[in-house]
């Protein structure tokens, strides 16, 4: 028998939401184990969208340079009905002065999954891979795990925390017994990754519009390389493993009406698509994150990004609770805060996938008609912009509703407790350049003189906040709404835990008293 392996987290799956946890405890100092049934990262390209919220995260690891090296970021959008291009418009700099990356990075699963593996690596951490969980159970001390491991034996985990990033079959979810409550779509989608010979350029997104469906080919990194998604008619009544490939692209040549050869596909599939969310992310010392806790319609690439932030939610809230800096019930926001967002996202994507291939007759006219000829407007368009790029780029999810965010003081600014810090530049840099330690931020807006010392309550929790003095400039006025002095808490994931007018020094105090004794909870 093998001796039992000891530790804070284990994580079970190594995914891209097990592999970005595994990163942040990193980042945090947390010991943890992952475990992985399959051998490596996966080959297959499956996820491709990956928008700037989840950059904003890599750039505090220092990946977010490398992510875009290695992707393609989506330039303008071609828009086609009955094989004509009806309308054009711009995407590579949609969000403008909102993210410091203002775009859609084209980047497969698989590479984002290398990419956090080798920082982990980098960091002398792995991946338990062949290693598969067995069974475990709970008290109110830890978790007890069994895992098969790749030679074959069964070993045990002892764990203070279990965190299942295993997928949407989750064994997790389902020996916690929690609901996975929702519907399914019965349309069947396809997805390929191959060449495309055309007469269009590898400039950017084109999307082929029709009465009851759409074929969208997404520009991957390599010459004329496409990720191909479309969806079948109604009428299609063959099971997902049952279709052939052959059958795929005369669907996509039909549906496109363009003369194309397409070829050296890499990967292809087919997939019922689901909309469901877990009753809880959270049973006692077990959590659930990514696919395992909401899955979702494909529009708007939303889900492998979904996971990869509720990692980042949760791992600066285990990280206080192990370290003794806060209390247990802390662990309780992850569930307020996720699970809100997991219910709006499902909303959301359906609403999308309703647009972009709802049968009904107005939809179908509105998408094939009106849509292709004032898209390029609407996005020109500032007001436009502003409201959907947040929406898809995932930086305009916030926490206002939820337990950590003080809105006392906060009425008379543009941004509120709960809002992700917005983006700006202090001395021609990204004030995120000064947030990426991982702790909380005070920030301190004003022009005073003597006024950039740190509060006392900041000066001895020095370990747990840190201090910055910024310059209140047009464009943080422009950010905020104010042009008077004030003081910003940020969260470890930057998001605001309050804003105050004037310098007073009390809220601080308070807010981390609240951290430590009552989690939030007022």
């Amino acid at each position: 028998m093998l001796e039992p392996i000891k530790t804070d987290v284990l994580i079970v799956g190594a995914g891209p939401t097990g592999l970005s946890l595994a990163c942040q405890l990193v980042r945090h100092g947390v010991d943890f184990v992952v475990v992985e049934k399959n051998e490596g990262v996966t080959p297959y390209s499956k996820a491709i969208g990956v928008h700037a919220r989840t950059l904003e995260i890599y750039e505090q690891l220092g990946l977010a340079r490398e992510a875009v090296e290695r992707g393609a970021v989506a330039g303008k959008v071609r828009l086609l009905a009955g094989g004509e291009v009806r309308g054009e418009f711009d995407l590579s700099d949609v969000g403008e002065g909102m993210s410091p990356y203002p775009f859609v990075l084209m980047l497969e699963q698989s590479k984002n999954e290398r990419l956090l593996n080798d920082y982990l690596r980098s960091q002398g951490r792995d991946v338990l891979w062949n290693t598969e969980l067995e069974s475990f159970s709970q008290t109110g001390a830890g978790v007890t795990a069994r895992v098969k491991t790749a030679g074959g034996e069964t070993r045990t985990v002892e764990a203070r925390y279990l965190v299942g990033c295993d997928g949407a079959k989750s064994p997790v979810r389902h020996a916690l017994g929690l609901a996975f409550e929702g519907s399914t779509f019965e349309r069947t989608f396809y997805v390929a990754d191959a060449q495309v010979d055309w007469q269009f350029g590898h400039d950017g997104l084109t999307a082929s519009l029709s009465k009851e469906t759409f074929v969208l080919f997404f520009p991957l990194k390599g010459e004329k390389r496409y990720r191909i998604v479309g969806v079948f008619p109604d009428e299609f009544a063959k099971e997902e493993g049952d279709v052939l490939y052959e059958e795929i692209e005369a669907r996509i040549k039909q549906e496109a009406e363009l003369e194309l050869d397409i070829y050296d596909v890499d990967w292809f599939s087919t997939y019922k698509v689901h909309a469901r969310h877990v009753s809880s992310f959270r049973e006692g010392r077990c959590f659930l994150a990514g696919d395992a806790a909401h899955i979702h319609s494909p529009a708007g690439a939303q889900g492998m990004n979904t996971g990869i932030q509720d990692a980042y939610n949760l791992a600066w809230k285990m990280a206080l609770v192990l370290k003794g800096e806060a209390g247990e019930s802390l662990l309780d926001t992850y569930n307020e805060e996720r699970l809100e967002n997991a219910r709006n996202l499902l909303r959301t994507t359906d609403r999308m996938f309703q647009l972009a291939a709802g049968p009904e007759w107005f939809i179908s006219f509105l998408r094939t008609n009106v849509f292709p000829t004032v898209a390029g407007y609407l996005f020109g368009c500032d007001a436009v912009r502003r409201f959907v790029f947040p929406l898809v780029s995932q930086i305009g999810i916030n926490y206002r509703h939820g337990s950590l965010s003080r809105h006392a003081g906060d009425e008379d600014f543009k941004v509120k407790a709960g809002d992700r810090m917005p983006y700006f530049l202090v001395d021609g840099e990204s004030v995120y350049d000064r947030l990426r330690r991982p702790k909380f931020h005070l920030l301190a807006f004003t022009d005073e003189a003597g006024s950039s010392q740190a509060p006392e309550a900041a000066s001895t929790n020095a370990d747990l906040v840190d201090f910055n003095a910024i310059p209140l400039s047009p464009q943080v006025e422009e950010a905020f709404g104010t042009d008077r002095p004030f003081k910003v808490l940020l969260r470890p994931d930057n998001y605001i835990g309050y804003i105050s007018s004037g310098l007073p020094s009390g809220e601080l105090k308070a807010y981390l008293n609240d951290l430590a004794e009552h989690s939030g909870k007022h």
